[in-house]
């Protein structure tokens, strides 16, 4: 199994009525910000290891488990508000950094999240890294009756418990679909991954630690004007990432795509690209070390 070369501990501080679970690398030091690194949809903090153990230098890294994921419940939600996770993250900067920005990597979802965070409080950023938080396809005012629809609809299936997790007999079953789904990650990475991903039940199966809540579509549509004036009120520089093998095509099957990304981040105004090769979606398995040599460069 892989070994790691840094240890984490595990913290849990109260936000919003919930015990908000977040893993830490590292001890604050004094003149560098502490780096706040967010996880994306069905995952967990414990998945930015292998990019902290690459790190050159030591860094007090912080890196929560969103809520109803990971060791953070969701306290009994039956859906998911993005707007939620701005508020947390609010909170824990709050808790760890109250008078200083700090150094924020999103990836995916949270991604998404950090961007948004940054254009709504551009003072509690120093550096912002965008890894693959690509939003969504651009929507119309017509789609919003079939989207709550939609919504509702999946809501009343999650409550006859027809959105239930798929159990693993045991944690090799667990990282054998992690290796399915990301044929660039290795055994050993994968246990390793398997036993922070998910845990035993009573009955001693294997579960995703991810509230079934988070497969319901959002209710409300993506409004793309909103993005971009939050993305025009962002200070921090700012660094979009993207895996060379990029599924964003792939994904939306033509409905969204990397120039139209592209023409959106036009809108944030101190912004740097790069390129991480050999990966996919999941570049923070499939290069850790070119991932923590891109950020420590730019954070410097």
């Amino acid at each position: 199994m892989y070994q790691a070369r840094r240890t984490s501990r595990s913290e849990f501080v109260p936000v919003r009525n919930l015990q908000y679970h977040v893993r830490i690398w590292g001890e604050p030091t004094a003149g560098q910000p502490p780096l706040v690194m967010v996880h994306g949809w069905m995952d967990v903090g414990a998945s930015y290891q292998f990019v902290v153990d690459a790190l050159a230098q030591d860094r007090w890294v912080i890196a929560p488990d969103w809520r109803g994921y990971g060791l953070t419940s969701g306290g009994g939600a039956d859906n998911y508000w993005f707007a939620d996770y701005l508020a947390d993250l609010d909170f824990l900067l709050d808790h760890y950094s109250p008078g200083a920005p700090v150094d924020l990597v999103g990836h995916s979802m949270g991604g998404n999240v950090v961007m948004l965070y940054a254009g709504v409080r551009p003072e509690r950023i120093r550096r912002l890294v965008n890894l693959e938080g690509f939003g969504m396809p651009a929507t119309r005012p017509a789609q919003a009756p079939g989207r709550y629809a939609k919504w509702m609809d999946e809501v009343k299936a999650l409550h006859r418990g027809e959105m239930a997790l798929k159990p693993y007999d045991d944690a090799a079953g667990v990282a054998r679909r992690l290796m399915k789904t990301n044929p660039r990650l290795s055994q050993d990475k994968a246990d390793w991954l398997a036993r922070h991903w998910a845990a035993p039940n009573a009955q001693g199966q294997w579960v995703i630690l991810g509230e079934p809540a988070h497969k319901i579509v959002n209710a409300n549509l993506y409004q793309v004007d909103e993005t971009l004036a939050l993305y025009a009120r962002i200070t921090a520089p700012t660094l979009s990432v993207v895996a060379s093998d990029c599924q964003l095509e792939q994904w939306w099957q033509g409905r969204y795509g990397l120039a139209e990304y592209h023409e959106r981040l036009k809108s944030v105004p101190n912004l740097h690209h790069a390129l991480v090769t050999d990966a996919a979606h999941m570049l923070h398995h499939d290069q850790p070390a070119q991932l923590a040599s891109l950020i420590e460069g730019f954070c410097a």
